[in-house]
């Protein structure tokens, strides 16, 4: 069974609960539209009802399953409350003038659904910059206990095969504590996307073989990972180079007696740019579908598109999404 097949049979019929908010683009309005009918998702669309309606007669689709929300015409008690728990949420930080002006804005007033329990996740970014999506989910729904940092991860998927490969979208700097919190976060992802966990910290050294800052970093990074989450300390090892994370061979020579080296599938990269890097050579040389990015650690699940994506993409990572959310419930 392939990811979303597995996925799909999993959130069939849960009524997960998403917003989407660029209802007024062709692709996201496909997509909820189809979600919609397959029963996978209860979808929330965010936009004029008028061009929303307009839209669907011209792409010939029925909007009987789909919610529509135009923000500016919500009812004024709506509002209201929404803008009294947004100014709640924030903790003085934001008066209500400022939230009542944030709530015009689809991806602040879609992150506020989540956050006020109204939808379970959100889907965003086909129209938006990363930023717009992203900003709003830290100011409201804030990262989930333990993590002081969100990350993107990608679920990386050739047949039978799948890997996790972490950050490689979000964090420019990282250091060992954010490395460390990265682990943990993607071996958590893993486990969603049933995958039993071997998390492996890589570096251009393995086991000491060489000296430096870096390696100091990602040999650290791995200790606080095991701290952080003791229930995983068996799961996760470091400083390994990625030939001995993946090469039984390798590892034996290298890392004799680890119990992730030469059968990890959990990737944490020590830069954002060895990272994206890595991914892309996978995707474009290797063959892999490279899914995501993933945003981890977030207390509720929001979603980044490309703004180049299709609306397959779109229907897969709001399956995504419906995912993690499931997982929370």
């Amino acid at each position: 069974m392939s990811l979303f097949d597995q996925f799909k049979t999993e959130i069939k019929g849960q009524k997960i609960r998403l917003v989407f908010p660029e209802g007024t683009d062709e692709r996201v309005l496909t997509a909820a539209v189809e979600l919609a009918q397959e029963d996978l998702v209860s979808p929330i669309v965010l936009g004029e009802k008028e061009t929303i309606v307009a839209l669907s007669k011209k792409l010939q689709l029925s909007l009987n399953q789909v919610e529509i929300v135009d923000i500016k015409t919500v009812p004024t008690d709506q509002r209201v409350k929404m803008i009294q728990a947004l100014v709640e949420r924030r903790k003085g930080k934001t008066d209500e003038k400022t939230a009542e002006k944030w709530l015009q804005d689809e991806n602040y007033f879609g992150t506020m659904l989540v956050q006020m329990g109204a939808a379970e996740g959100m889907v965003s970014g086909a129209v938006h910059p990363t930023g717009d999506t992203v900003r709003p989910a830290l100011q409201l729904i804030k990262t989930a206990p333990g993590s002081r940092r969100i990350s993107g991860a990608f679920i990386m998927q050739k047949g039978d095969q799948r890997f996790v490969f972490a950050d490689c979208a979000i964090n420019i700097e990282i250091d060992a504590e954010t490395m460390a919190q990265i682990a943990v976060q993607s071996a958590r992802t893993a486990k969603i996307f049933g995958i039993d966990p071997k998390v492996a910290m890589l570096s251009f050294s393995t086991k000491g073989s060489a000296k430096g800052d870096q390696v100091e970093k990602v040999q650290e990074a791995t200790k606080l990972a095991k701290e952080l989450a003791p229930e995983l300390a068996d799961q996760i090892d470091g400083d390994l180079q990625f030939d001995a994370a993946v090469v039984e061979k390798v590892a034996n020579a290298k890392a004799p007696g680890s119990t992730v080296a030469g059968q990890a599938n959990v990737f944490v990269f020590p830069s954002l740019e060895a990272g994206n890097i890595g991914y892309k050579i996978a995707q474009r040389l290797g063959g892999f579908e490279a899914i995501g990015p993933i945003l981890q650690g977030l207390a509720k699940p929001v979603s980044d598109l490309s703004r180049g994506a299709s609306k397959d993409d779109v229907v897969k990572v709001a399956i995504i999404t419906a995912a993690q959310a499931l997982a929370q419930r």
